[in-house]
Order: structure tokens, then C-alpha cells, then sequence
């Protein structure tokens, strides 16, 4: 599977967030879809007081690159 789109116009957390749970739509339903998305809330809780710009851009490339990974497995 490609990636959605939309991959890279992601700049921000919250559109990151909204990626990822399309990303999910796209997954097989089921227990499949139920355990990445627990992943994507766990991930953005033990992120959400980061404030450094430079380490928002690298969480989001690289749950970008773990998305499309996903995506093809």
C-alpha cells in the first residue's frame, strides 16, 4: 500500500495525529486497527508536552516513515 496523500503536508502534531487514524481506515479491521490506533493515542500522551520545534519535526517525519511502513507490511 502507498502512503495516503496527504503524507506531506503534515506540519503539525495535530494534523500528524489525524494522518495516522486515516493511516488506520486503511488497515484491516478488526484487532488490526484496534491496536494501532491505542498506539497512536499512547504515542501523542507521552509526547503531548514536548515543545521543542525541531523535535516535533523529527517525531513527526519519523511517525511518517513508521505510518507508511505499516502501511506495507
Amino acid at each position: 500500500m502507498a502512503p495516503l496523500p496527504e503524507a506531506e503536508l503534515v506540519r503539525s502534531s495535530v494534523q500528524l495525529y489525524r494522518y495516522l487514524l486515516r493511516c488506520c481506515r486503511r488497515l484491516p479491521h478488526g484487532r488490526v486497527q484496534q491496536h494501532y490506533r491505542h498506539a497512536i493515542r499512547q504515542s501523542f500522551k507521552v509526547h503531548a508536552d514536548e515543545d521543542d520545534p525541531e523535535r516535533i519535526q523529527q517525531i513527526i517525519k519519523r511517525a511518517i516513515e513508521d505510518a507508511d511502513w505499516v502501511m506495507n507490511k
